[in-house]
């Protein structure tokens, strides 16, 4: 029987598996050693744990284990992938001794300061790139078209001689929308600079491989694939090129020096078993939400007018349709339909009021970004669910407009305008 509210905001978070709770249960009481303790079995026990999470967190992404580092989030990835790199490369140039930067043997003296990422990215990466500004680096923000989609010509054409670094989403946040990041990666890996993805959206959903990718940092977390909260990993390239990270913690030097801290051992078992399920399952549960995606879409479009799909059309997250309702306040909306978890965007900025920055940046009026709602839909959703979902949807929308003299003087525009 179909139990409310219903959640349909898994872009935000999604609740964790029971099989991923099972396998963490035990690193909470009986399995509670320190992973850096070496000198005892629970610490043994501790560590062989983290480095099973390790082998599966890379085998998603076709890593090698000791490419992943740990972290607290895809927040923290991005700020010690962006920062990371930034400093490394200012701490080269300080230094007399020249140390390769990029793939190509261009010592660190010789490259500069400039990264590239694009105005739709997600806020972490965003505010890294602002801090790096602050500094004295130079960013470019590239634009995105009105799928939310970034030219590849356009990273082309940005980088220079001094580009130490290219950041660009595998799939928005908000939009749904799929970047090209095999043809990024391929431009970055032509001009010797290294290539960041924040895959915290497609990992799990899409297939994501950093070889056949060209990506050299990639972050994740693991509240986005049905694991716990407050761990993340940063795949971190260690050969062809190595990549070098100055690191944002000082201390006991763990995660070979990038990430000190001791490690969250029940989330990482969890982390790691939640990306094993999505590796066994992503085709036949990608194509379960994409069923009910569309079923949920071809509904709302059957029965309301002045709606727009925002995103690309097709190549887009399976689970992710967001929509704008035209003469409808996206909050009034969301507060008539509070028997739904959905959202007017970001989950990281839903306290602020101003209209979605991806939305802006793809050429949406500030009106219509207003008006829109995030429907991301998850493993446990069902029809059942999608059909009550879009019926109320449909109501709601419909009374709002019948109380907006703008949408009645609109639509009898419509209806005396010539054929």
């Amino acid at each position: 029987m179909m139990k409310l509210p219903i959640y349909m905001d898994n872009h935000a978070t999604t609740p964790v598996d029971a099989r991923v709770l099972e396998a963490m249960a035990p690193y909470f009481t009986e399995k509670f050693g320190n992973a850096a303790s070496r000198n005892h079995s629970f610490g043994w026990e501790a560590a062989e744990a983290v480095k099973k999470a390790r082998r599966e967190v890379a085998s998603l992404m076709g890593a090698a284990p000791d490419e992943i580092i740990f972290t607290s989030g895809a927040t923290e990835s991005d700020n010690l992938a962006i920062k990371g790199v930034a400093e490394a490369c200012r701490e080269q140039t300080k230094s007399s001794e020249a140390v390769p930067c990029s793939l190509f043997p261009v010592p660190y003296l010789d490259r500069g300061n400039h990264i590239i990422t694009a105005a739709a990215e997600h806020r972490a990466v965003l505010d890294s790139c602002k801090r790096m500004e602050q500094q004295g680096h130079e960013v470019t923000y590239l634009p995105v078209d009105r799928y939310g989609l970034v030219d590849p010509e356009d990273v082309r054409r940005a980088i220079t001689s001094r580009t130490i670094l290219i950041s660009i989403m595998a799939a928005n946040n908000e939009v749904g929308t799929l970047q090209p990041i095999a043809e990024i990666g391929r431009v970055a890996r032509e001009h010797g600079v290294f290539f960041h993805t924040d895959a915290v959206q497609a990992a799990g959903k899409v297939p994501i491989y950093v070889e056949q990718m060209n990506i050299d940092l990639l972050s994740l977390s693991a509240h986005k694939m049905y694991g716990p909260k407050g761990v993340g990993a940063l795949y971190v390239r260690r050969k062809n090129p190595e990549v070098r990270l100055a690191p944002l913690l000082d201390g006991g030097g763990h995660e070979r020096g990038l990430r000190s801290g001791t490690l969250n051992v029940p989330g990482i078992v969890g982390f790691g078993v939640a990306c094993r399920i999505a590796a066994d399952e992503m085709q036949a549960e990608s194509e379960r939400l994409r069923r009910l995606r569309d079923r949920l879409q071809d509904g709302l479009f059957a029965e309301l007018d002045e709606i727009r799909l925002n995103g690309h059309p097709t190549e887009r997250l399976p689970n992710n349709l967001n929509v704008s309702f035209g003469y409808v306040d996206g909050e009034a909306l969301l507060v008539g339909l509070s028997d739904i978890a959905v959202s007017t965007g970001a989950a990281c900025t839903s306290a602020k009021l101003e209209p979605s920055h991806v939305l802006q940046a793809m050429g949406v009026s500030e009106e219509l970004a207003q008006s829109s709602l995030r429907f991301g839909l998850g493993r446990f959703n069902t029809e059942e669910e999608v059909d009550y979902v879009k019926a109320r949807v449909v109501e709601t929308v419909r009374r709002l407009r019948e109380l907006s003299p703008i949408y009645e003087t609109a639509r009898a525009g419509a209806r005396s305008a010539p054929v």
